[in-house]
């Protein structure tokens, strides 16, 4: 299981139609933009994930993940976790990159990742997730679509620029559609982004008008009606209204992050992603947390299909499965499984709004060659060699050759402790995370 080559590569799926997402105002969406990593074995196993991106933005990525990757072991979760750390210190955020390892494990124990979670296959329930801002008659157009299609559950966006506006779209919605369909609706305030045009910014007094104005129409829950690090705002928030408040879908500190959230009870409905969140293994800490805390967990999905199909091996593994669904990112003509998923050679098409889990072993995807040789440009490949080679140029014969001993020492001492206590150490480091302390929310 020692990783022995690693590629990276700049992603850019072609959308079927324009796409206005809501939470960029201003911004058309013409591709599907990510990068894409593969873990190679000794053996010949490929792992995968990938990462939401807007341009080149991680070009030098892969010259400090070389040194950081070559030669560690894809099944010492504990191990890869601790890289990923060491590589935040220096600004970069790769928890993502850990789920190729989960890959690599699952196709090396011939099971899908859910298993090793302790999960079962068959069937998980999705809602609906649109990603544009429309007008009260387009939105109940939509709404109706989506419950055609078989889906129980649909969620709206709201980002206009005034309270009267966002709370007309929920009351036209709910007109349209009757008392029965379920009903959500994501604000888009955890992060602001305005970079191109100005976006709506909410304070307590305007995210508390709303919320008690969708409780009123039926909706199940308000998705980021405050910064994402607004813990105060948000408890308050949840204390004053009865429809269900969600979040924390880019948090991405991890577990103390969340777990400071369910102390302060922040949340009804807590939605890391696991691309954002650290990993799966910090993905699935949490999800545990949030379940001995009586709260629901429902991860966010919205980046491209390698990282639904990470989210939804850990949803399927979790308590979260039998009391909430899944985010199903869907907005037609222009996010649609074609560019969502379009390196995959299966998309991900529910039935009658439910997604069958994969029997494939890993993450339960294929990735369509053809497709990656038209829309991925190659930026980084690193094999030992190059990495030797790389590391005489910049620090010299005798210390790329001392460096080396001593990182061989430690990979060889690593390898006697976990003999000593035995188990598979690609789940049992998971057992170190520990059930939720006494101290935390029961």
């Amino acid at each position: 299981m020692r990783i022995d080559r690693i590629d990276l590569w700049h992603v850019a799926v072609p959308l079927p139609a324009p796409f206005h997402p809501a939470w960029i105002p201003g911004f058309t969406q013409s591709d599907n933009r990510f990068d894409l990593i593969r873990l190679t074995t000794r053996s010949g196993l490929e792992g995968w994930s990938a990462a939401p991106r807007m341009g080149r933005e991680r070009a030098g990525l892969g010259a400090l993940l070389g040194p950081y990757f070559l030669g560690e072991r894809a099944d010492d979760i504990a191990n890869v976790r601790q890289r990923i750390r060491e590589m935040g210190y220096l600004g970069w955020r790769c928890g993502w990159i850990e789920a190729a390892c989960w890959d690599l494990v699952g196709k090396a124990r011939g099971k899908p990742v859910y298993e090793l979670l302790g999960g079962s296959g068959g069937r998980v329930e999705t809602y609906a997730s649109s990603g544009e801002v429309r007008s009260g008659v387009g939105r109940a157009a939509e709404i109706e679509a989506r419950l055609a299609e078989g889906f129980k559950a649909v969620k709206l966006r709201v980002h206009d620029d005034t309270l009267a506006e966002d709370c007309a779209q929920v009351r036209e919605a709910r007109a349209a559609v009757g008392d029965a369909p379920v009903l959500g609706v994501d604000a888009n305030q955890g992060w602001r982004v305005a970079a191109i045009a100005d976006a709506p910014t909410w304070d307590y007094e305007r995210a508390l008008a709303f919320c008690r104005e969708a409780e009123e129409r039926g909706f199940t829950w308000v998705e980021e009606p405050l910064p994402m690090d607004d813990y105060a705002g948000l408890a308050r928030l949840r204390a004053a209204t009865q429809v269900a408040v969600a979040g924390g879908e880019l948090n991405s500190q991890g577990l103390p992050e969340f777990r400071t959230m369910l102390e302060r009870g922040c949340l009804d409905w807590y939605q890391p992603d696991a691309v954002f969140a650290g990993g799966i293994a910090e993905s699935w800490a949490i999800a545990r947390h949030v379940a001995a805390a009586g709260a629901v967990y429902s991860p966010h999905t919205w980046t491209n299909g390698i990282g639904f199909a990470i989210n939804l091996q850990l949803f399927a593994a979790s308590p979260g499965r039998g009391t909430s669904r899944l985010e199903y990112p869907y907005d037609p003509p222009g996010w649609v499984p074609e560019g969502r998923d379009g390196l995959l050679v299966e998309p991900w098409l529910h039935r009658d709004g439910e997604i069958i889990l994969p029997e494939r072993p890993g993450l339960g995807f294929e990735i369509d060659r053809r497709a990656l040789r038209r829309q991925g440009k190659r930026f980084y490949t690193a094999t030992g060699r190059r990495v030797a080679v790389g590391a005489v140029l910049d620090r010299g014969l005798s210390e790329a050759r001392r460096l080396g001993r001593v990182r061989g020492q430690r990979l060889a001492s690593r390898d006697r402790w976990l003999d000593e206590i035995g188990g598979d150490p690609a789940v049992d480091p998971l057992r170190a995370l520990g059930p939720p302390s006494p101290r935390e929310p029961t």
